[in-house]
């Protein structure tokens, strides 16, 4: 069966996502590295930065399953950048949260994304960069499950 030429807009457009996607995990990984820190420790140190939250909000918040985000929190565990604490609201789902040697390697790290990101950025067109995020954001949006919009 042949695409639609929207079809195969979208299927184009999917397929350049997953190679950004392979050259973003990449770059976040040589960013990374220093502060002894993957792509994926890095993504849940942020999304923890601020508050404590469990597996599952974690991997809710970035859009993963829950079991994969397992293993990179009992990872920063046992390297001692994050720890489990008690979750008053639910007795079982321990809240994830940074130690102070997580938050030193997260601190690291965002310095150096800062640096890379302007790099990057100067090389980019504005407008395409607007452009690119809200046609990714829509992409998002049409492919969450109608309960979560």
């Amino acid at each position: 069966m042949q695409l639609s030429p929207r079809g195969l807009a979208v299927s184009e457009l999917a397929i350049e996502v997953f190679r950004a996607n392979g050259a973003l995990l990449t770059a976040g990984d040589a960013l990374a590295r220093p502060a002894g820190l993957t792509s994926a420790r890095w993504q849940v140190l942020g999304v923890i930065d601020h508050a404590p939250a469990t597996v599952a909000d974690i991997a809710r918040a970035m859009g993963l399953r829950r079991q994969s985000v397992q293993q990179t929190a009992d990872a920063l565990a046992a390297d001692g950048l994050a720890a489990f604490a008690d979750n008053p609201r639910h007795r079982r789902a321990k809240l994830l949260e940074p130690t102070e040697a997580g938050h030193r390697a997260l601190a690291e790290v965002e310095r150096a994304h800062a640096d890379w990101a302007d790099a990057l950025a100067a090389s980019l067109d504005p407008s395409q960069i607007e452009a690119a995020t809200a046609a990714l954001r829509a992409l998002t949006t049409a492919l969450e499950p109608e309960g979560s919009r």
